[in-house]
């Protein structure tokens, strides 16, 4: 009997022994993987610590997280924001004072604080260009012109913009961002508090759309690379169309110049400088994903109308050149547009084409800041959201971000389990007062709080931005989310009629839903609509039903 026990326990004990080595060698159960970014119901989403992860940030100003000193009055500042994650440069000057000394003792810092304050970081990496200048490569980058030539302006003077076709810029921009992503690695891969980052920071031409320089020019002259000229021919008819048309009016030669392709004018300067842009920057990320593979991005200074290539930052990875960046540089996962003006709807169209997953990662710190993060969201699945300049709100915009992260993130594992039928979201100011979404069954008329007459404001020249994420969780169930919407409903079906079977509002707690108040009454203007008032933010459980 002894024995038969005995080989038992040697049994279970082979047994456990073949498990664990099952799951080491196929990483089951144990293995948590870095950040990335996953296809999930249809749309992508950021894996963090093997989780679902919405991006709830904000940007630091630029020269905030050149001081940890100056950083501990700001942590629990940003906490109050309900942020979850900080957008936080790192300077190339800082970082290699000397060439070849590394010091990452302010990185380090400043990644242990972040993480104490349980919050994430996205890091910003000021390389070669910060808003196209060379501002913040080191001293010995920035003196040595010869090793590292400078662009030339307009007046054909050398400008602090170093030219993307200095090879030893790039080495030396790839051997210390590659620097930074191994000690990254060594100091916060378990931790994941660095979830993404940004590669160079709004990369853009000055002056004339393109280099001048010899070097350039050579290229110029020469015809358009193997590799961009099989990608318009194999994507013809899927390229933008800013790009397309422009290939089209010079006849769709096959083989050529760039002038030969794509005609003369400052648009053909533009793409032939946003190619090498873009090859530039894919080398540093890939020699930064070569050490850690995360997530990484670029982002871009949009131009306004009628404003020419070169007075306005050139090249970067904008709408009518981001074909060009799609192709030449793989290493980048997302194009991201910072937004310093009101026309969100436009730009974020634009930056979802090509299978452009859209991630925001600046956008004016204003009043309307609450509205846009819950459309951008909602409406275009985002993966995240930041302000920029966070720790310098005032106390109105500090509120309305604070309230509205609050309800997102509420609603955050919601929104990441949402496919793209059963999400969206809406942004309403006086110009555009209302808008109707379709939810299977339903229509959702949504209206802007003023537009009801009884609050006083119907008549003001000025409507503060207003928006809501709606999420549907059943066949006659949704979520709404948001602050100064009105929303009616109506049958698909007009043979019927639809009517509110019940709205409760309540809170999220650990994805558990507490509902507060019933609001079949005077909320709901006696079963009429759903209204979350202006300057109010809430979440409301919504159940619709159909009659004859």
């Amino acid at each position: 009997m002894h024995h038969i026990h005995y080989i038992c326990q040697k049994s279970k004990l082979l047994l456990m022994l073949c498990c664990a080595i099952f799951f080491c060698i196929n990483g089951v159960g144990q293995t948590t993987s870095i950040p990335h970014l996953e296809i999930k119901n249809n749309r992508t989403i950021l894996i963090v610590n093997n989780q679902p992860f919405l991006i709830l940030g904000g940007e630091l100003g630029n020269s905030a997280a050149s001081s940890r000193e100056h950083m501990q009055a700001i942590w629990p500042h940003l906490k109050k924001l309900h942020l979850n994650t900080v957008l936080m440069p790192v300077y190339w000057e800082n970082i290699e004072p000397e060439e070849n000394r590394f010091d990452f003792s302010l990185v380090d810092g400043l990644i242990n604080d972040a993480s104490a304050n349980q919050l994430h970081l996205v890091l910003l990496w000021f390389g070669t260009w910060k808003n196209s200048m060379s501002c913040y490569v080191p001293s010995w980058v920035k003196k040595d012109y010869e090793r590292f030539p400078h662009t030339t302006g307009k007046n054909g003077k050398s400008q602090e913009i170093i030219s993307a076709f200095s090879n030893e810029a790039l080495k030396a921009d790839c051997k210390a961002f590659a620097a930074l992503m191994k000690h990254i690695k060594q100091i916060d891969a378990a931790k994941q508090t660095v979830i993404m980052v940004q590669v160079e920071n709004e990369v853009g031409m000055l002056g004339p759309a393109k280099e001048t320089i010899p070097a350039a020019l050579k290229y110029f002259n020469s015809n358009v690379p193997d590799d961009l000229m099989k990608y318009l021919i194999e994507n013809k008819d899927k390229l933008v169309p800013e790009l397309r048309n422009k290939w089209a009016a010079a006849g769709y030669k096959t083989n050529g110049t760039w002038e030969e392709v794509f005609g003369k004018g400052l648009s053909t300067d533009e793409i032939f400088q946003a190619y090498f842009y873009a090859k530039f920057v894919d080398e540093v990320a890939a020699a930064g994903k070569a050490e850690y593979d995360l997530p990484m991005y670029v982002n871009t200074a949009l131009n306004r109308p009628g404003v020419l290539p070169g007075d306005y930052p050139s090249a970067g990875p904008l709408p009518q050149v981001m074909d060009i960046w799609k192709m030449a540089a793989p290493h980048i996962d997302l194009l991201s547009p910072d937004f310093y003006n009101p026309d969100t709807k436009y730009w974020c169209d634009l930056y979802t084409r090509q299978n452009n997953d859209l991630f925001i990662p600046e956008m004016r710190f204003d009043s309307s800041i609450g509205a846009k993060v819950f459309f951008t969201i909602g409406h275009y699945h985002s993966l995240g959201f930041s302000p920029f300049a966070i720790e310098s709100g005032n106390d109105k915009v500090n509120t309305i971000i604070a309230n509205s992260y609050s309800v997102l993130q509420q609603l955050s594992p919601l929104i990441l389990e949402s496919g793209v039928s059963n999400m969206n979201g809406v942004l309403l100011d006086k110009k555009n007062s209302t808008d109707t979404l379709a939810f299977g069954k339903y229509l959702f008329k949504i209206s802007h709080d003023n537009t009801l007459g009884w609050n006083g404001h119907k008549n003001d020249s000025l409507w503060d931005a207003v928006g809501a994420v709606i999420i549907q969780t059943g066949e006659d169930e949704f979520l709404v989310g948001g602050s100064g919407v009105v929303i009616n409903f109506l049958p698909v079906d007009t043979t019927y009629s639809t009517g509110i079977l019940s709205i409760e509002n309540g809170s999220f707690n650990n994805g558990v839903w507490h509902p507060l108040l019933h609001l079949n009454g005077d909320e709901d203007h006696q079963g009429r609509h759903l209204c979350i008032p202006l300057h109010d933010w809430d979440i409301q459980h919504l159940k619709l039903y159909r009659y004859k």
